[in-house]
């Protein structure tokens, strides 16, 4: 390692984070992505100390006693919980950077979802802040997925994106490094994971936690019919008898129980492409659109999209990383970061 490497590791450490709904994941200049991990804090009601924070914390979801809750710190991509927030982000940030001590204090860029307001955008840049950022650059997170699926955002040409997060999904037109329309919904794979609940309680008289209808949607959840049907046994509560029960569930039931979140996605989509204008419009039919978030990992979401708008859909390689790797590219080009950061 050459003395100019040792000194900018030992005085810089730049960053980029994707504060969502459901994970954090942070990127560190020159490593990649070095971190994701859920967005909960487990917080004793006592005495006040955080007890767990990301992976661990999530490992304890629903299973705490009654003096120590677990609390997601944002809701619908928007810090909910101020002071929490800042305990999670200090956290990642130190965790990322193995506890060292930088002499400068870090630049972060966050991606934030496109819907929120000039308050919610004020409250994210302050909790940056008082986790030691140096300077805090916030990018909308269709315009960092953009970036970090490759696409021609400099170019006179339109570029839709499509992210669906934990708690919201961003829908964006781009061209000439901005954003040309969007239309945000707070609706995502959180919601995903209610409609499973609500689901199984009226069906089955059975109780899940969040955990498990995550586990389901994940394993057998889809948008659009499979070519072969999938089966899962869950566990939980008998709402009748209050004893533990196990039912079996089919993909059907479970696509059934999250339809209108699809439909509401893809109602969001269709109002984003009749609000597009023509020129932009016609780029869409050759370029298509582009998918990202995890929430875009339910199976046959794409193919459900294409289907509805008759447009070529195509998913990023890696949905939940699309974000933050845009906003880590964004790093090493700080002229376009600068022309594309909001205030």
């Amino acid at each position: 390692m050459g003395l100019i490497d040792w000194l900018k590791r030992s005085f810089f450490c730049d960053l980029a984070v994707d504060l969502g709904t459901a994970n954090t994941l942070v990127f560190v200049k020159g490593k990649g992505i070095v971190l994701n991990e859920p967005s909960i804090v487990v917080v004793n009601k006592v005495t006040g100390k955080v007890e767990a924070v990301g992976l661990r914390a999530k490992e304890m979801l629903g299973k705490t006693p009654a003096n120590v809750v677990a609390i997601k710190p944002l809701r619908d991509g928007v810090i909910a919980d101020f002071e929490i927030a800042e305990k999670m982000l200090d956290y990642f940030i130190r965790k990322a950077t193995n506890n060292r001590a930088f002499l400068i204090r870090p630049r972060i860029v966050i991606g934030i979802p496109t819907g929120i307001t000039q308050v919610e955008r004020r409250a994210v840049k302050d909790v940056a802040l008082r986790a030691k950022a140096s300077e805090v650059y916030l990018i909308e997170q269709p315009m960092s997925a953009a970036v970090g699926a490759d696409l021609p955002i400099s170019e006179p040409t339109g570029n839709m994106v499509v992210d669906i997060g934990g708690g919201t999904t961003d829908i964006a037109v781009i061209s000439l490094n901005g954003i040309v329309f969007n239309h945000s919904i707070r609706i995502g794979g959180n919601e995903m994971d209610e409609q499973i609940i609500q689901y199984v309680k009226k069906k089955y008289n059975l109780l899940i936690g969040e955990k498990t209808a995550e586990q389901v949607k994940i394993q057998i959840g889809s948008a659009y019919p499979l070519d072969e049907p999938l089966t899962m046994e869950i566990k939980g509560r008998d709402l009748r008898e209050g004893i533990p029960k196990t039912v079996i569930v089919d993909d059907q039931e479970i696509r059934e129980a999250l339809e209108d979140v699809i439909a509401a996605i893809i109602n969001a989509i269709r109002v984003a492409l009749e609000r597009t204008p023509p020129e932009l419009s016609a780029d869409i039919i050759d370029r298509g659109i582009i998918l990202t978030g995890g929430g875009a990992l339910l199976r046959n979401f794409d193919k459900r999209i294409r289907e509805e708008t008759q447009l070529p859909v195509f998913l990023t390689e890696d949905p939940m990383s699309t974000v933050v790797i845009g906003a880590g590219k964004l790093l090493d080009d700080m002229d376009l970061l600068k022309k594309i950061a909001i205030n």
